[in-house]
């Protein structure tokens, strides 16, 4: 398998510290969306990373359809439980966390892509509003859990971990840990496994 996206995304993240739990190969395959030589289209007509392309050619596109894809291809390291309610629970986590980096990077991109007298504060103002909200509900959903679902470390810690990572990288003066420690504990000991120091973003 191939998996096309670059080493920022936090959604690429997420599919390869999936890919690392479930000890799946892969060849990654570096690709920048905004440069005008890209051909992410000729992959995904939504011009979007991270995309999957499989052993027979055929794509997957959004991380939350590759993830729960790579989720059936081994019993490796479980991260999506068969109970429906407890698997609805995890998707919940990861629509949140997905949700917080939305308007996270529409704010980062509108603040790299247009001039300062441009910009909407008002727009950016409101996307600010769901990042901080995002991040109030998922402390008080974790309290004082080790893990978003408990004691089992599920696919809902990867999406979290991923979305604080990539606050940490791009949104330095969000003052998470300060204000959520219980985010911070959890970031920290997701930070200790293998596929999460693998895969740290890094400004590109």
């Amino acid at each position: 398998m191939k998996l096309i996206g670059s080493v920022t995304s936090p959604y690429v993240r997420k599919v390869r510290v999936v890919m690392a739990e479930k000890k799946l190969d892969f060849t990654l395959v570096l690709e920048n969306v905004w440069a005008p030589e890209t051909t992410i289209q000729a992959v995904n007509p939504l011009g979007k990373i991270p995309c999957l392309v499989m052993e027979d050619g055929s794509t997957l596109y959004d991380s939350r359809v590759i993830v729960e894809y790579l989720d059936t291809l081994t019993p490796v390291c479980k991260l999506l439980p068969t109970i429906k309610r407890e698997r609805t629970e995890v998707k919940v986590w990861e629509a949140l966390a997905d949700g917080v980096i939305d308007a996270a990077i529409t704010v980062f991109l509108e603040r790299r892509e247009r001039p300062p007298e441009q910009q909407s504060a008002k727009w950016i103002e409101r996307q600010m509003g769901k990042v901080h909200a995002g991040l109030r509900v998922m402390s008080d959903k974790l309290g004082e859990s080790p893990h978003c679902m408990g004691v089992h470390y599920t696919l809902a810690d990867v999406a979290v971990g991923c979305t604080l990572g990539w606050l940490a990288l791009r949104f330095p003066e969000i003052d998470w840990r300060g204000e959520y420690p219980n985010l911070a504990r959890l970031f920290d000991k997701l930070s200790e496994r293998a596929s999460f120091r693998d895969t740290v973003p890094f400004a590109a």
